[in-house]
């Protein structure tokens, strides 16, 4: 414990909190500066929350756009069949799960800010491009390059708001930046209504008009992103050196244990071996898989409710409205109330009943239809700040934390080339039953899994709590032990 507390200031005399003792393998308690902590945590929101929120915007804009496209004739005008279509969303994911873990790698390498700043400049590029593509070909390469360029963004945002906050700050934060992806579906909607009456200007169809205007915020923003995204909170030019000490030293504090830094290569194989990683991975492509399809089709599933193309654009706003301020209510009662897995399972739940309505009402108003499509979005967004939490939450080690979440985070993204696949043209006229099943079954897997992670997590924890001294010190033994540590309590 001489080592923590050497380095934190003498005045910081006011918060008890948990700190492990690694000398004698026990929790004590240290004292930190609440008004100070709080002053931190606000300067973190300022400069992390709205430039990562604004990234994500743009990320999830350009690669659920292409649904905007459809609706506005890209089909038509390349002469791309259903099939292709399809083939063109899942292939992203495709790239994307491909080169997701050696992404992540890179970000740990060069550092956030400039790897973001490459991968964005690149993915923009590809965006912009795609305004050029005259076939199905063309379409399927820019959609799998997009995909690489993309890959790095939402898993290392994730790994890196996990080394700048608490366990108990992550999941109001990964729901603020998530929410934008609801969002994109919202804005992306209005401003596909508005740059679809471009039809025509300059000899473009107002599909490529779409492309083109939504990928050049993404260039622009790279200037941004070099100059005002900080790295580490060691590195962070935005905070003094005494708010650099409490940054790092709560946060090892927060850590307890499993606070190992430097990249180990026991644990990178200690991922492969834990249970909760396989656990978090089928749990994460069950909704992973629901949530891409219905971003990429709540435009053609709006339109079947008898709406016409330009009105569609709008209407899918309201529910991706509504589906945002659930996401982040949800969110900040996760960390409120320091739990993960009710606030994972009871959206899912939800969203399992959404697409229970959706096929219950396929015959009925136009009303009863959409407010089933915002029960579905609801429950559906509202699950992934507990989701990306609890993995980040209760895997110890940076090394071990940033593979796992890669890992987790990829496996689940191939969820979004099965959801790339399961709504099918041809199921249109039936309202797309078939579809919403699959969803539904999906949604409700997941829910039981959560649950079941749950239970093995607080009967976990209560026999760490019930270890005789003799015992927790034989468990200790050893380094890298990261969550496997007898003193590390998982969230549940």
């Amino acid at each position: 414990m001489s080592e923590l507390s050497s380095k934190i200031p003498v005045e910081y005399a006011s918060e008890k909190i948990d700190a492990y003792d690694s000398e004698n393998n026990s929790i004590t308690k240290l004292d930190l500066d609440p008004i100070k902590i709080q002053t931190l945590r606000r300067k973190l929101d300022w400069h992390l929350i709205p430039l990562i929120a604004l990234l994500y915007l743009c990320s999830f804009l350009d690669r659920v756009n292409i649904g905007n496209a459809k609706v506005a004739g890209l089909n038509h005008d390349i002469n791309l069949t259903a099939s292709e279509y399809n083939w063109a969303l899942s292939i992203f994911f495709i790239g994307y799960v491909l080169f997701e873990v050696p992404s992540n790698m890179c970000l740990k390498k060069f550092g956030p800010r400039v790897w973001i700043t490459v991968i964005m400049l690149v993915w923009g590029a590809i965006m912009m491009a795609m305004a050029a593509v005259h076939s199905a070909a063309g379409l399927l390469a820019a959609r799998f390059f997009l995909g690489v360029a993309e890959c790095g963004l939402f898993p290392g945002s994730v790994y890196l708001l996990s080394l700048w906050y608490t366990r108990d700050e992550l999941a109001f934060r990964n729901g603020l930046f998530f929410s934008t992806a609801t969002m994109a579906g919202a804005f992306g909607g209005v401003l596909a209504y508005g740059i679809a009456q471009m039809e025509g200007v300059s000899g473009l169809h107002g599909w490529q008009w779409i492309f083109i205007l939504e990928g050049l915020p993404t260039i622009l923003l790279t200037i941004v992103v070099w100059y005002f995204l900080p790295d580490f909170p060691e590195t962070a030019r935005f905070l003094t050196e005494e708010e650099k000490v409490l940054a790092v030293t709560r946060l090892k504090v927060d850590a307890g244990p499993a606070n190992q830094t430097a990249f180990s290569w026991k644990q990178f194989r200690m991922v492969f071996t834990d249970w909760k990683v396989y656990f978090h991975m089928l749990a994460y492509i069950l909704n992973a898989t629901p949530l891409y399809s219905l971003s990429l089709f709540i435009p053609s599933i709006v339109q079947g409710f008898n709406f016409n193309p330009l009105t569609t654009q709008v209407m899918t706003a309201p529910a991706y409205i509504i589906a945002c301020l659930f996401t982040i209510a949800f969110a900040f009662s996760s960390d409120r109330f320091r739990e993960r897995g009710i606030h994972y399972a009871f959206p899912t739940f939800v969203g399992g009943i959404g697409y229970i309505l959706l096929i219950v009402t396929k015959d009925s108003s136009t009303a009863a239809r959409y407010v089933s499509l915002t029960v579905t979005a609801s429950g559906v967004f509202a699950s992934v700040p507990a989701m990306l939490s609890w993995f980040t939450t209760n895997i110890g080690g940076h090394t071990k934390r940033g593979v796992a979440t890669a890992v987790i985070i990829s496996f689940g993204n191939i969820g979004g080339a099965i959801g790339g696949q399961i709504y099918r043209a041809n199921d249109a006229a039936g309202g797309y039953i078939r579809g919403h099943a699959i969803c539904c079954g999906m949604m409700m897997a997941s829910c039981v899994i959560i649950l079941i992670m749950k239970y093995l997590l607080i009967r976990e924890n209560k026999r760490r709590d019930n270890l005789t001294p003799e015992e927790f010190a034989k468990e200790a033994e050893g380094e890298d032990l990261c969550d496997h540590h007898p003193g590390f309590r998982y969230w549940s």
